[in-house]
C-alpha cells in the first residue's frame, strides 16, 4: 500500500483552506489544517509534512516570518514551501523566495497548477 504524501496547509481563510483540502485530497494526498502562523510552525515541528501550503497575509504573523522560521528550525528546514497569494506583483514573489519558498502561486489559482506544483516538490 501506497503511504499518502502529508501536506500541510497554513491559510488564515477557512474558505480558501477547505478548497485546497478538498482539491489535494481529491489528487491523493493527506492534507493538515492551521489557521494562524504560530498553529502552523508547531504542527509543521510535531508532524513534519512533506510539504507546506502558506499563505502571505494572515494576521499576527505573516506567511514570510512563518517561512524564515520554518527555515531556521532543524526539524521543518528541510520541508519545501509554496507561497499561496493573492499579492502578485514580483516584489512579493522574490520576498517569497527570499525567505524560504521554493514556489510562489497567485491566487485565484488553477486546481492543475496547484497540483501539478504539489506533486513535482513531494517526489
Amino acid at each position: 500500500m501506497k503511504i499518502k504524501k502529508k501536506i500541510l496547509v497554513i491559510e488564515d481563510e477557512p474558505h480558501i483552506s477547505k478548497l485546497v483540502k478538498v482539491i489535494l485530497e481529491k489528487a491523493g494526498f493527506d492534507v493538515l489544517q492551521a489557521f494562524v502562523g504560530r498553529e502552523g510552525l508547531e504542527m509543521a515541528k510535531k508532524e513534519i509534512p512533506n510539504l507546506i501550503i502558506l499563505d502571505v497575509m494572515m494576521p499576527s504573523m505573516d506567511g514570510f516570518e512563518v517561512a524564515r522560521r520554518l527555515a531556521q528550525m532543524k526539524e521543518t528546514k528541510h520541508i519545501p514551501i509554496i507561497m499561496l497569494s493573492s499579492a502578485a506583483q514580483f516584489k512579493h514573489k522574490m520576498m517569497g523566495i527570499e525567505s524560504g519558498a521554493v514556489d510562489y502561486i497567485t491566487k485565484p489559482f488553477d486546481n492543475d497548477e496547484l497540483i501539478a506544483k504539489v506533486e513535482e516538490y513531494v517526489k
